[in-house]
């Protein structure tokens, strides 16, 4: 394989992109896109988000010190687009777009009622870093859509029809498993999921 040497770069890539629904002190509500999120520790379970320090949404959760992170859907990705371009200081997104809201439950910030899932998070900590700050988010509930949910009430992310973040591009994932964790170390005579 050839490959060509670049400066170093943020070229993680894909990444989740969600939508993060915020409230500010005097109740006033915002929604914007991310593309930087990631899961960097289970117990307890923390999420890290980089954020702008221009955006409108952080001063809102920096303010509140809480957000609700929603998973869009492949039939969100315009609102997922329109949500990462247009600031919030110019415009009502969530009026925009009729965006209905379910209210918090670990939080006083809502999430999104078309979102399958969404993780209400308070803020652990900030970190400047440059031209965003590291937010770690604690999630203290998450609320999944029941149509995801097997009889043994087993998550299927696969259902859901969640997107991704690409250099620039959105995506939608394909519900088709490659395998699934510890596959590669089972024994030979069970077959994979």
């Amino acid at each position: 394989m050839d490959k060509l040497n670049f400066k170093g770069s943020a070229m993680l890539n894909p990444t989740p992109v969600v939508l993060v629904t915020s409230r500010n002190k005097l109740n006033k509500l915002n929604i914007f896109t991310v593309g930087w999120t990631s899961t960097v520790c289970t117990k307890k379970p923390i999420v890290a988000m980089g954020i702008r320090p221009e955006r409108l949404s952080y001063s809102y959760i920096r303010e509140s010190g809480e957000c609700a992170i929603n998973l869009p859907t492949k039939d969100m990705v315009r609102i997922v687009d329109y949500c990462g371009v247009v600031s919030g200081k110019k415009e009502n997104k969530l009026k925009h777009f009729n965006l209905k809201l379910n209210k918090g439950v670990s939080i006083s910030t809502p999430s999104l009622e078309k979102s399958p899932i969404a993780l209400e998070c308070k803020v652990n900590s900030i970190v400047p870093l440059g031209t965003h700050d590291l937010f770690l988010l604690e999630v203290l509930n998450v609320k999944v859509d029941k149509k995801l949910l097997d009889s043994n009430n087993k998550i299927h992310f696969d259902r859901a029809n969640l997107i991704c973040y690409s250099h620039g591009e959105y995506y939608g994932l394909n519900s088709k498993s490659l395998g699934h964790f510890g596959y590669s170390i089972r024994k030979k005579n069970k077959v994979p999921r």
